[in-house]
C-alpha cells in the first residue's frame, strides 16, 4: 500500500528536502519501519528504541492524533495520508 507522509520542515534534511515522501505499509508501525529505511536517519528522531513515535513527535492519520486510535497499530488505507508533527513548546 502506498501511503503519503507529510515531514515537518526541521526532517526535510532527511529526505532531500522532500516535504513529501511516499511509503509502504498496512499499519502506522510498518510505515514508520518503512520511512526509516528509506531514508536513514530520521527514524531516530521520530521513533522510540520500541517503533513508537516519541514523546514529543505528534502523528496523525486522517486528521487524528493515532493515540486516540490504535496508535502504531492503526491500518492504513492506500493512497491516505500521514503527517509527522513535532510538538511545539516555549513561549511566556
Amino acid at each position: 500500500m502506498a501511503i503519503t507522509i507529510r515531514i515537518p520542515t526541521p526532517l526535510r534534511k532527511f529526505t532531500d528536502g522532500n516535504d513529501k515522501v511516499q511509503v509502504e505499509g498496512e499499519t502506522i508501525a510498518q510505515v514508520l519501519a518503512s520511512l526509516t529505511a528509506a531514508h536513514p536517519g530520521i527514524g531516530e528522531r521520530i521513533c522510540d528504541e520500541n517503533g513508537a513515535p516519541k514523546r514529543f513527535v505528534n502523528v496523525y492519520y486522517k486528521d487524528e492524533d493515532i493515540r486516540f486510535l490504535d496508535n502504531v497499530d492503526t491500518k492504513v488505507e492506500d493512497g491516505t495520508e500521514v503527517s509527522i508533527v513535532p510538538a511545539i513548546a516555549g513561549g511566556k
